[in-house]
């Protein structure tokens, strides 16, 4: 049997355990193969196999399964926050997959959210056990900011189309534990700090009181914009030519005492961006600091057929280089 990806599924392909013999081909493959089947009474085909291919120099890509942003929820939190794999993942299954009562190699191999999700969540448990102090936000956050946007090819990351995959499908990129252990600076959040985030999205103080499991009043607590929340990410919808919007944003020390970061050159379609200061230096470990950044939509922004820009604000030290993923979508509402 082939089995042809609709138009939607594009270039994924994925292993599985069929029932009979059979391969997987992407959509083009197939539109291919059925114009072959068409042209001749006596279509003939070959299956060759060349063995597991190891270091595919377009890995990873983004699969068509992958959900994409942005939040309905919440338009101001960029999602998704970061990608991992999660696309024929060979692993270990409780029964065997060919329904021989007398195996003991019961293996599957799987595609989903199923997957990436438990190698995300276990490289969150390895980085608390290396860092119990440090909180969930932290952890996200360590995640986040030394995510890789590249492919093994040193390009962009590519989606099911082959074409080069937005924030809105990566988020911040391909999750690299080993740099995730060691970020240099995180943006924390407490748990005290969704209060008053959640009381911006309108939630009513008893629907709030039962994610919290406290009581809450925001006519005390007050709110915040969406987008002031100390996320490792920044998610804007902006009027061209609009009123410019400020948010700020809090950076933990968790490498060197001694540490400075400087801003690296920033640049977006059709966006003037403004931060404050330029220049990060740190003197003790743990050591808080805060900027602010500032963002103006030129004239004529979107009017060229771009609804959006994208890129990267981006601290480096000598050591750490700590990135965050912006979005802006211009809004002509």
């Amino acid at each position: 049997m082939i089995l042809v990806n609709p138009d939607f599924g594009g270039y994924t392909t994925l292993a599985d355990a069929h029932v009979l013999p059979a391969t997987h081909v992407s959509n083009a493959a197939g539109v291919s193969i059925k114009t072959y089947i068409n042209s001749t009474s006596t279509p003939t085909a070959t299956i060759l196999f060349k063995g597991t291919i190891i270091g595919d120099q377009l890995a990873p890509k983004v699969g068509f399964f992958s959900s994409r942003g942005p939040s309905l929820a919440s338009p101001a939190i960029l999602k998704p926050d970061i990608i991992g794999p999660g696309v024929s993942i060979l692993a270990a299954w409780p029964f065997s997959v060919d329904n021989a009562t007398d195996s003991k190699a019961t293996f599957n191999i799987i595609s989903g959210t199923s997957m990436s999700c438990p190698h995300l969540s276990g490289i969150a448990a390895l980085l608390k056990s290396a860092h119990p102090d440090w909180s969930p936000a932290a952890i996200k956050s360590a995640m986040m900011t030394t995510a890789e946007v590249n492919n093994l090819a040193g390009s962009a990351i590519l989606d099911e189309t082959l074409s080069a995959a937005d924030l809105f499908a990566i988020g911040a990129g391909h999750v690299k534990p080993s740099k995730a252990n060691d970020p240099g600076l995180i943006y924390d959040i407490q748990p005290q700090d969704y209060i008053p985030y959640l009381c911006g999205l309108n939630y009513t103080s008893k629907q709030i009181a039962a994610i919290t499991q406290q009581k809450v009043q925001c006519s005390k607590v007050g709110a915040i914009p969406e987008g002031q929340l100390n996320y490792p990410s920044f998610s804007i919808f902006i009027l061209p030519g609009g009123k410019p919007q400020k948010y700020t944003r809090t950076l933990t020390n968790v490498g060197p005492a001694n540490s400075t970061y400087k801003l690296a050159a920033l640049t977006q379609h059709k966006m003037n961006i403004t931060v404050i200061p330029e220049v990060l230096t740190f003197t003790e470990v743990n050591q808080k600091l805060t900027y602010q950044v500032v963002f103006a939509a030129q004239d004529g922004a979107g009017g060229d057929g771009i609804p959006f820009s994208q890129g990267y604000l981006s601290w480096v030290s000598n050591q750490h280089t700590v990135n965050t993923p912006i979005s802006v979508v211009f809004d002509f509402e």
